[in-house]
Order: C-alpha cells, then sequence, then structure tokens
C-alpha cells in the first residue's frame, strides 16, 4: 500500500473528531481564555481548523522560512465560518496527498527561520509533526477549554465523561 494511503485514512479519521470538537466551540465565549497567556478560544479552534495547511505546505514546496513567511493569523467570527474553513482545508489536504508519491514522502522537508534550520526531515515526518500531531495537541488544548466552560466535551477515541 503506497504510504499515502494511510495517511490519508488518518487524517480522515481524525478530522472525524476535530469537527466534533469544533461543533461544540461556543459562539458567546470566542473572546474567553484560560489564562492571559492563552489564546481565546476563538483564536485556538480558528488556528486548529487552519492546521491541515501544513500538509498543502509540506508536499508543495522543499522548506517553510518562518523568516520570510506571510503568517496571517485569521480568527472566525462564527462556528459555521469555522467548519466551512476546516472542511476546505482537509479537502484540500486530502488532494495534496493523493497527489503524491513515496519517493515524495521520503524526500527531505526544512522549516526554518533565515539561516536557522529548525527542523529538516523526510516529508512523511514532517507531516506527522507539524499537521498530525500539531492538530491533536491543540485539539486536546481545546478540550480542556470546552471543559473549563461547561461544554460538553465530544469522546475523541471512545466515550468522553460526558458521553458515560
Amino acid at each position: 500500500m503506497p504510504q499515502k494511503d494511510a495517511l490519508i485514512a488518518e487524517l480522515k479519521q481524525e478530522a472525524v473528531n476535530t469537527r466534533k470538537m469544533l461543533e461544540r466551540v461556543p459562539e458567546d465565549k470566542f473572546l474567553w481564555k484560560p489564562h492571559e497567556k492563552s489564546m481565546t478560544i476563538g483564536r485556538l479552534a480558528s488556528h486548529i481548523a487552519e492546521i491541515p495547511v501544513w500538509i498543502n505546505r509540506t508536499l508543495t514546496a522543499n522548506e517553510f522560512d518562518f523568516a520570510t513567511a506571510s503568517m496571517v493569523r485569521t480568527t472566525y467570527e462564527n462556528r459555521a465560518a469555522l467548519l466551512k474553513v476546516f472542511d476546505e482545508k482537509q479537502a484540500e489536504a486530502i488532494a495534496a496527498l493523493q497527489n503524491t508519491t513515496d519517493e515524495m514522502l521520503n524526500e527531505t522537508y526544512s522549516v526554518r527561520r533565515g539561516e536557522q534550520v529548525m527542523f529538516a526531515m523526510p516529508r512523511k515526518v514532517m507531516l506527522r509533526n507539524f499537521a498530525f500531531n500539531h492538530l491533536i495537541h491543540h485539539r486536546g488544548q481545546l478540550s480542556v477549554n470546552l471543559r473549563l466552560l461547561d461544554v460538553p466535551v465530544p469522546g475523541m477515541y471512545g466515550p468522553s465523561a460526558d458521553e458515560r
């Protein structure tokens, strides 16, 4: 089986879990944050919705440079906008993966800040770190924020305490 097929299957499964979480973000709390150093829940959810773009970035170039990249941090205004962006980015990521090869997934991809190389690793490892693991990490943060707001947390890999 081509490596891309396993990545696509996992991405689709995690998208189901991510979408369930984004559907729970309370629109009247988009400006709420648990700590002064934290993102607002609206910003965190917006970041999660956009994370699949890292799949495209990793598959369409040989590197990403934080020193020269235009990093627009959008906070979407409501749940419908979050879900629309997530669905679009997810579909684009799946399309990009469908057009890749095992050879491409084994090529080195670098993340840098100017002359400083932060990471250099095979694309498939970069996808796991900067897309898949990154998404799961922030989704975990969102689940804690939902719990703090007393919003029922959906189960991810089985039922949550709210679904028993």
